[in-house]
């Protein structure tokens, strides 16, 4: 709902249970009003009405303040806009109008030439901004810095700041922490969202897992980015956040040019840190995910059974063995293409393999259809091996400066995909392998991070850390409106690419290339913080895990936890037994009964993944599941209870593993004694209202 004053100058959006307004003075200065708990536009205006605080030569009263500071006047906190012509920087912007669209509310805003215009929308309890820049001039400006947007926090004391940490196979970690004077900075610099950080954080003053505020923020963009969260010199709080990591140079605005930021969301909860989590995965599943309501379905991936060494009567035996496993997706994952018997060489030619597909993929693609399952493939479209067709038609192709050596990491090289001919030659590429067999998915990778961005011969060359993903973005459109039965997958060596801008244009993302199923509890425990089981990809694979740690754990341990997001299986499954194969159909087959809870269901921390018992719940309707982990257990020790959350007080609920029927609070002990034994063990226990 959106509310405007008489005046035209107060304005207050408002979801179930929270409120956003902002004020535009007499002079000009658009000021933040209220985040939080629902108000009414009376509240506002009363808001309004109270002066600013009095400055100095050494303080501004519109620091901390000011709805989105820009470079220039009477302001010293970091700017969210940063401009520079030949003849000034800075911005000097005056009040247009205001107007609205649906239940969108535009502030519009001018500096000579350019048209700034600040966007609002309510999604639920979210609040989407961002910023679009026209420039109407007659010369060339640039943007140095356009942050989507700078969220004001109410004064409180004793901040505590949370964030996702990590690195390749450790990525998602939680980490919370107090908040000082200054600033605190996470980022990207690597050209894509990255493994080092997830672009989302969280404040709070006291909050646990179902009580208490908290204020959170993600930012939906796939390549460098920025969130400053800053405790300036009065105490105050903002967030700032956008596109770039620095102030050297955004993009060049030719007149008649303009630039839309990415979407910098927020949201207010008064119910925790899991009232908060499973407010964002409401909005993802409603207003970004594709084709949300879907369930997802279980995959197998032939990447650890084979690694290179691929054929297509190697994968039908994959195959068949996945199909009497319950599979519903077969993905054929690298080296079907090109000569690409080695990470050494092919990327950039994606046209099958004819010694190892002389037909095509489609003979392949039919046979795994007539066992009942979906087709799907791997690609890394925006990299190219220098031992390939691509790169010796084209060497200038690629991001590179000129006079230094260029980059390799997995001997490859990032394509320049600003360029328009680079664009063209992939949507040619891609669209005619999906138009060449009946694909149904596509595991879409991005194997190293940006290194020699250069682009000799450009204007301005740095515009590509910008443009690469907007033709990301573009070409992704491009491919599903063009193959709509295709569903997509976002990777980056595991975590590397997953924020709200991919996710509006996948259908899924690869977590981690960690698949241990110890070490993946602390994963999921930090994805699930911002996003939803229903993108979350997670895999059974060999015991010993000799990828990483050689850790051994049961088939039951590594399923349960895999089961707490999309369910999908890497292991060998040649090697497998057949006790092996018919303890995973069962397990599938499990999975698939409490799938709907777990990808469309409200989801509950009942307890972390620190030691001991770890565990997750599901609600949907009438039914809710508990998927419980033990990693470790001393003798005499007894299991702690697990109460579990929103179900109905009133109501009774009966235990399908144990037959026990519980009412009110359910509180469950004596399932966990039963299907709990040792270490990494687990248990699902699933419960219906009677």
């Amino acid at each position: 709902m959106l509310e405007i004053a008489e005046n035209g100058r107060t304005w207050v959006l408002s979801g179930p249970t929270s409120s956003y307004a902002v004020h535009l003075t007499e002079a000009d200065e658009l000021l933040h009003l209220h985040w939080g708990p629902a108000i009414a536009l009376a509240d506002a205006e009363e808001l309004a009405a109270r002066p600013l605080p009095g400055g100095s030569s050494f303080e501004s009263p519109l620091d901390g303040r000011e709805e989105y500071p820009v470079e220039g006047g009477p302001r010293f906190a970091r700017p969210a806009l940063s401009i520079r012509t030949p003849e000034r920087r800075g911005t000097e912007w005056t009040f247009e109008r205001y107007d609205t669209e649906g239940d969108e509310l535009r502030l519009r805003f001018r500096d000579t030439g350019l048209a700034i215009t600040l966007h609002y929308r309510m999604r639920g309890d979210v609040v989407e901004r961002w910023t679009s820049l026209d420039n109407g001039g007659a010369e060339a400006l640039e943007l140095l810095r356009a942050d989507s947007a700078t969220w004001t926090l109410p004064e409180r004391e004793g901040w505590q700041l949370s964030q996702l940490h990590g690195r390749w196979a450790a990525e998602s970690r939680l980490v919370r922490s107090g908040l000082t004077y200054g600033e605190k900075v996470i980022g990207s610099r690597r050209g894509h969202t990255g493994h080092p950080h997830l672009p989302w954080v969280a404040l709070d003053t006291d909050a646990t897992e179902e009580r208490g505020e908290v204020y959170g923020c993600a930012l939906g963009w796939s390549g460098s980015w920025r969130i400053a969260v800053a405790q300036l010199p009065d105490a105050r709080v903002q967030i700032t956040g956008g596109a770039g990591y620095d102030e050297s140079g955004l993009l060049l605005l030719e007149a008649g040019e303009s630039f839309t930021t990415p979407v910098f969301a927020g949201l207010w909860s008064d119910a925790g840190f899991g009232g908060a989590s499973r407010t964002w995965h409401a909005y993802q599943r409603a207003y970004v995910i594709p084709d949300a309501d879907q369930d997802r379905p279980v995959l197998y991936n032939s990447w650890e059974a084979t690694q290179f060494d691929i054929s297509e009567e190697q994968q039908e035996v994959l195959a068949q063995r996945a199909a009497a496993a319950g599979v519903e997706l077969f993905v054929v994952d690298d080296g079907w293409f090109g000569k690409r018997t080695s990470d050494r060489a092919g990327l950039g030619d994606w046209t099958p393999n004819p010694d190892r597909f002389p037909a095509g993929l489609k003979p392949l693609a039919d046979r795994v259809h007539a066992l009942g399952m979906q087709f799907g493939i791997w690609v890394e479209p925006e990299m190219v091996n220098p031992d390939s067709d691509l790169y010796r038609a084209h060497p200038d192709w690629v991001q590179y400066q000129e006079g230094r050596k260029r980059t390799e990491f997995r001997n490859q090289l990032v394509l320049n995909l600003a360029r328009e001919d680079v664009q063209e030659y992939l949507w040619e590429q891609l669209d005619t392998l999906l138009s060449s067999a009946p694909i149904d998915y596509v595991k879409w990778d991005f194997n190293r991070c940006f290194t020699d961005a250069g682009w000799p011969g450009d204007a301005y060359p740095q515009r590509l850390w910008v443009d690469h993903v907007r033709a990301l973005y573009g070409l992704l459109d491009r491919l599903r409106a063009a193959h709509p039965g295709v569903a997509f997958e976002s990777c980056s060596g595991g975590g590397g690419r997953i924020d709200l801008g991919i996710l509006s244009r996948t259908d899924q993302v690869w977590t981690s290339d960690n698949t241990d199923p110890l070490d993946r509890l602390a994963i999921q425990h930090g994805f699930s913080q911002i996003h939803p089981a229903r993108v979350m990809a997670a895999w059974v694979t060999d015991s010993p895990n000799t990828q990483l740690n050689d850790r051994v754990s049961s088939l039951r341990f590594r399923f349960v936890s895999a089961m707490a997001g999309v369910l999908g299986v890497g292991g060998d499954l040649s090697e497998w037994t057949e006790e092996e194969l018919a303890e995973a159909r069962r397990w599938v087959d499990l999975y698939k009964e409490i799938r709907p809870l777990v990808q469309h269901g409200d989801l509950y921390r009942l307890r972390p993944p620190s030691g001991g018992l770890s565990a997750v719940q599901y609600v949907r309707g009438d039914e809710t599941v508990v998927l419980a982990l033990l990693q470790s257990q001393h003798y005499g020790e007894p299991l702690p209870a697990l109460r579990l959350r929103g179900l109905d007080p009133t109501a009774s609920y009966e235990c399908l593993e144990t037959g026990e029927v519980h009412r009110g609070a359910v509180l469950l002990h004596h399932g966990l004694r039963t299907g709990l034994r040792g270490d990494l063990d687990a248990t699902v226990l699933r419960l219906r209202r009677i």
